[in-house]
């Protein structure tokens, strides 16, 4: 049996607006889900096309288009700088970014925790992070159905949009009789009209493209035209005529565009206290009077329902009861297979062109110009070869001339490979690695094959995959980077310090003390103590040049660590209770700064928290030589006011860092200030210099074991002593 260990996938650049099928290598099958190979994926010519229509616009225009980005933007600059903002935006812009998130395909592999999935399954998948226009996709078990016999796989590719449709439906609550209004007849309009007729109400449609209407009227509406004088004074005939005058029981909007015009039809033509349903990206400009004086009730549908952006419903495989919520987004999607199983529902009329996925650029580039007016298209892909198996391993492998420096013939360097490559990585990490003459990028894995594509586009790396395994197998390499999710640290790190290479991970080193004792027990075992954490403030030239400026007084100084930490978004991962807390996660950074500026371990810490929905934390700090420090790691403050501010008193001296821009020592009766140039600097190029240096000289690491183990311990230690109200020993 052969093993294909690279696929097609079609992808887009959001700065060039290029839009590429390109090789990219094939997803590992993750626990809690299925491996699909792709039979059919539909493109949404609504929401993809405005995706694909924004990444065309310029700078400017995009930041118009994305007001809420922008926003954003100028908060961080006002908290980093400009040049640090800027390195975090072209990271995220010049990349190649998916398309789509509705298919059908064929199960190729079970991951653990999927059992109710067989390889050879037929089944349809949602999610604009997983049902990609991709050969193969790894889906989670809650956006993964089951298609039942009857349904072709064609048809089934329509059920994450089928599930949007739905869920609007829902919103509004129909009842047997009622009559509705459908604005807009695109894709998703169409859908809403086909379900809406199927549960026995009556439906008139307005759209500017006659075809569209002629389609609703095709799948059951009573009656569809153009929103102009004429089409309007139809549709509101007809609705008189179906309500005695009364008007719509229900409007729902689909429409998109920057018109006010579907808002206003709707306030027209529904009935006294009717319910308005958004569907669609249209401008919502509610004319107020209208509104009111009919009490109308404006809903919300949220994708494809229930579950959509709840990670621990999506990616944990956590359902909600049916009890409590009847409709989730996977039993939508499986309510739209089943109503096409039984009939009640088609959807062949609405396929407009099915292409191979080989012919994608060009096939939007025509529903861009307008030369392929569509409504459904689909895209179609090589079917299963039973002698062939996915290989999610090392793919993409080339040759580069830096492979002379590992024969001898230039200047030693060290062999890098790299466990996840997300923002921090891809902006703060690589780039500085990718310009040290003694680094080289060798190998590249994370759990999404775009973004392994990515990093070895932006830097160069020899070879790109989507497993973990296949790093810490590659005896190519010299070192290891761990730079994934908390919870994933202290696992990888044992396994890559038993392979007997350097490891490299970013904060934090162990969530748990059982976490810190298997990496103690690891370095004992295996003799291999080149562990390196990321802990860069030390290493900031202008808090190196302030304690050097501050001399020996920092031993017994009294410092206090400012961190205006923020407000955490909703759907932040930092929430998943398997992450531990902000603090444990991020705490290490201000724990190890003091305990380098005092030269001394921590002993003892105090903690005491912001109230139950807080992650505020006020923590005082007791040293091994009697040096003490406070961290107050605050969550309320101004997005825009300096994110970390160190003070710093003791032998007759102050001092004070400014957000890593400025520092300031008082001592005698004057002061010396020193202002960063070229931007914040927090120090991880030269922290990463040293970390290279070390390991080729094979030089005790930069930060010491135990001083390593000492930060960690004291991290948890807060927790615990936030939980005990007492002081906590290290």
């Amino acid at each position: 049996m052969s093993e294909k260990d690279t696929m097609k996938q079609i992808a887009q650049n959001y700065k060039s607006g290029e839009l590429v099928v390109l090789d990219a290598p094939v997803p590992a099958c993750r626990p809690g889900g299925v491996l699909v190979q792709s039979l059919f994926s539909l493109i949404s010519t609504g929401t993809e096309m405005m995706k694909v229509h924004e990444a065309n616009l310029s700078m400017v225009g995009k930041a118009r288009a994305r007001p809420d980005q922008v926003r954003k933007v100028l908060d961080t600059v006002a908290q980093q700088g400009a040049m640090a903002t800027y390195k975090k935006v072209m990271n995220k812009l010049d990349s190649y970014t998916p398309l789509g998130y509705s298919l059908c395909g064929v199960v190729v592999e079970v991951g653990a925790g999927a059992g109710e999935f067989k390889v050879g399954q037929l089944v349809a998948a949602a999610g604009n992070d997983f049902a990609l226009h991709a050969e193969y996709n790894w889906i989670p078990v809650n956006l993964c159905a089951a298609v039942p016999r009857g349904v072709a796989p064609e048809h089934a590719a329509f059920s994450t949009v089928g599930a949007i449709a739905m869920q609007g439906v829902r919103r509004a609550e129909p009842q047997l009789g009622e009559t509705a209004l459908v604005i807009g007849l695109g894709l998703v309009g169409q859908l809403v009209v086909r379900l809406l007729v199927a549960a026995g109400i009556r439906v008139v449609g307005l759209d500017l493209a006659e075809a569209r209407c002629r389609l609703a009227e095709q799948a059951g509406a009573v009656a569809c035209a153009g929103p102009d004088d004429e089409g309007l004074a139809a549709v509101t005939a007809t609705l008189e005529e179906l309500t005695s005058g009364r008007g719509a029981d229900h409007v729902f909007l689909a429409a998109g565009g920057t018109s006010n015009a579907p808002v206003e039809i709707a306030a027209k033509l529904a009935r006294d206290r009717a319910r308005v349903v958004d569907i669609g990206k249209t401008k919502l400009d509610l004319p107020w009077n209208a509104y009111y004086d009919k009490e109308l009730d404006v809903r919300f549908s949220r994708s494809y329902g229930p579950g959509r952006y709840d990670e621990r419903y999506e990616l944990d495989g956590i359902d909600y009861p049916a009890g409590y919520v009847r409709w989730t987004e996977r039993r939508n999607i499986e309510c739209f297979l089943d109503l096409l199983a039984r009939k009640d529902l088609e959807v062949e009329t609405l396929v407009s062109g099915t292409f191979p996925m080989t012919d994608a650029v060009s096939v939007y580039a025509d529903l861009s110009s307008g030369e392929l007016k569509a409504v459904g298209v689909l895209l179609s892909y090589p079917a299963p070869d039973p002698e062939t198996r996915p290989r999610p391993a090392a793919s993409l492998i080339r040759s580069t001339p830096s492979s002379k420096a590992r024969n001898g013939t230039a200047a030693k360097r060290l062999a890098i490979g790299f466990i996840g490559a997300g923002n921090y990585a891809s902006s703060m990490l690589l780039p500085q690695l990718a310009s040290l003459p003694t680094a080289e990028l060798g190998h590249v894995t994370t759990t999404k094959s775009l973004s392994a594509v990515n990093a070895q586009r932006r830097f160069g790396f020899t070879t790109a995959s989507t497993s973990a395994s296949a790093v810490l197998e590659d005896s190519s390499l010299d070192a290891i980077f761990v730079v994934t999710r908390h919870a994933t640290h202290a696992d990888l790190v044992c396994r890559a310090l038993e392979t007997g290479k350097a490891v490299f991970v970013e904060k934090p080193l162990a969530l748990t003390t059982t976490e810190l004792d298997r990496i103690t027990e690891v370095v004992a075992t295996t003799g291999n103590d080149k562990l390196m954490v990321g802990f860069n403030r030390r290493f900031a030239p202008m808090l190196v040049k302030m304690k050097a400026d501050f001399g020996p007084a920092s031993s017994a100084a009294l410092t206090r660590y400012l961190v205006n930490a923020g407000p955490l978004a909703a759907d932040s991962w930092y929430r998943n209770d398997g992450e531990g807390s902000r603090f444990t996660g991020e705490g290490g950074h201000f724990l190890d700064t003091l305990s380098w500026w005092a030269d001394s371990l921590p002993e003892e810490v105090y903690a005491v928290g912001g109230g139950p929905d807080s992650d505020d934390v006020q923590v005082t700090v007791r040293f091994a030589n009697g040096a003490s420090g406070v961290i107050s790691y605050l969550t309320g403050g101004n997005v825009r006011f300096p994110k970390e501010t160190l003070d710093a008193t003791g032998g007759g001296r102050s001092a004070r860092l400014d957000n890593f821009r400025k520092a300031t020592v008082w001592s005698g009766r004057g002061h010396d200030t020193a202002r960063a140039r070229g931007g914040q600097d927090k120090g991880q190029r030269a922290e990463l210099a040293g970390f290279v240096q070390a390991c080729l000289a094979g030089a005790p690491m930069p930060i010491s074991f135990e001083s390593l183990a000492a930060t960690t311990r004291a991290t948890i230690a807060v927790r615990d002593s936030l939980l005990s109200g007492k002081p906590e020993q290290v």
